[in-house]
């Protein structure tokens, strides 16, 4: 469901940055004195890793959670992803032979099979951003008409480049982009899109009434649209033009629009159907531009990155660099726009555009339009701790 997009650094990458191949090393008399006042080379940044901390069961605020039994068909739709795979072919075998009547059972299972580690950043940090999201209703039409939006299938010129393929340490990160005569260049930004410069012409898979909520609709990755005859289609995440996302939200705070509070996915919506002449200006601050796909209108929640259906309240989208897909989690934040601790075991299902970093998370919160109050509303500090194998070596961590 959720937007497998490229990190940010590929756009440099496009730009003409890409890694080379260390040159070989070259010894030279030196021009100037050694002991001359030189300026120093700036320094690369040091990129940011996680770091695991192992953490007794009880370190975990309100262990076992709020919804422990609930969450365990979550379980069971990562272990058909997982099952085959060393370290975790006991641990599913089990899952799916236990009946799960109450929470001693699922918590012995957890307690018997995992490690808590406690997920901080190499800065020293923590503590992260909580967001949330979930699965939108739009209205809508199969054709074009005054003042809808377009919801594009994929252009056939956007070129997706599997940078691992090229470079080891890029495993996972791909490029988008498209060709200019033998050059390979950025595709098309969203304003460029929507100024019909990419070929997208006869690739709507339907057309919304209202261009915000299409936007989020991409901000989402996935939902649902009625039709004018009552019919619903489904569509989901199919790829990304490749350019980074950057927040509309900030953006009216940083113009005076909005005040930080304010910006909420509902406030930001309300700020743009009162200001409908500056709408295009608007989406226009967020370069990166999703594409769709139709879904079938199967039972369950959206598609997920880990290609299984997500789970209301259970599945949450992480940066699997840090987290692995698959993974079982423990979040400690609390509730949207509140104080109230919201304390669970959930799945890493999916990933996300703007989930990025070791303690980042975005939980999913349903369908439809409660869902969506909750999933608008949440920017809360939490707390992760990855639930890991006990059989399994921990990962890289970036």
């Amino acid at each position: 469901m959720r937007r497998l997009l490229t990190a940010s650094c590929l756009m440099a990458l496009l730009a003409g940055c890409a890694t080379q191949a260390p040159a070989p090393t070259v010894t030279a008399t030196p021009t100037k004195p050694v002991d001359c006042q030189c300026p120093e080379a700036p320094s690369k940044p040091v990129p940011i890793t996680a770091r695991y901390q192992p953490a007794d069961w009880t370190a975990l605020p309100g262990w076992p959670g709020d919804r422990l039994l609930e969450n365990w068909p979550a379980l069971l739709n990562s272990c058909k992803r997982l099952a085959s795979r060393t370290g975790w072919k006991e641990i599913c075998s089990e899952a799916q032979a236990l009946d799960p009547r109450d929470d001693a059972t699922v918590r012995g299972f957890y307690e018997r099979h995992f490690q808590p580690w406690r997920v901080e950043s190499s800065d020293g940090s923590q503590s992260g951003l909580i967001t949330g999201y979930y699965e939108p209703l739009l209205t809508g039409s199969r054709e074009a008409k005054p003042g809808g939006a377009p919801i594009h299938g994929v252009p056939d010129d956007l070129l997706t480049i599997d940078m691992g393929e090229l470079y080891p340490e890029l495993k996972g990160m791909r490029l988008r982009g498209r060709l200019d005569g033998r050059k390979v260049v950025p595709y098309w930004s969203r304003s460029d899109i929507d100024a019909g410069k990419a070929p997208t012409a006869g690739l709507a898979l339907a057309w919304a009434d209202d261009p915000i909520e299409a936007f989020f609709l991409q901000i989402q990755g996935s939902g649902r649209i009625k039709l004018e005859d009552g019919s619903i289609i489904r569509v989901g995440y199919a790829d990304q033009n490749g350019h980074p996302y950057k927040s509309i939200g900030r953006w009216l705070i940083d113009q005076g629009e909005l005040k930080s509070h304010e910006a909420s996915m509902q406030g930001i919506q309300a700020w743009a159907r009162a200001n409908p002449l500056r709408l295009k200006e608007l989406l226009d601050t967020n370069p990166s531009f999703v594409f769709f796909r139709l879904l079938t209108n199967a039972d369950g929640g959206p598609i997920g990155a880990l290609n299984v259906p997500l789970t209301d309240g259970g599945s949450v989208a992480v940066d699997p660099k840090f987290v692995p897909l698959g993974s079982p989690i423990y979040l400690a934040t609390t509730w949207p726009n509140d104080s109230k601790p919201l304390t669970r075991l959930m799945q890493a299902q999916d990933t996300g555009g703007a989930i990025r970093g070791p303690i980042r998370a975005d939980f999913f919160w349903g369908y439809g339009h409660e869902a969506g109050q909750l999933a608008g509303r949440m920017k809360q500090q939490g707390q992760v701790w990855l639930l890991w194998p006990k059989a399994l070596a921990l990962p890289a961590g970036g």
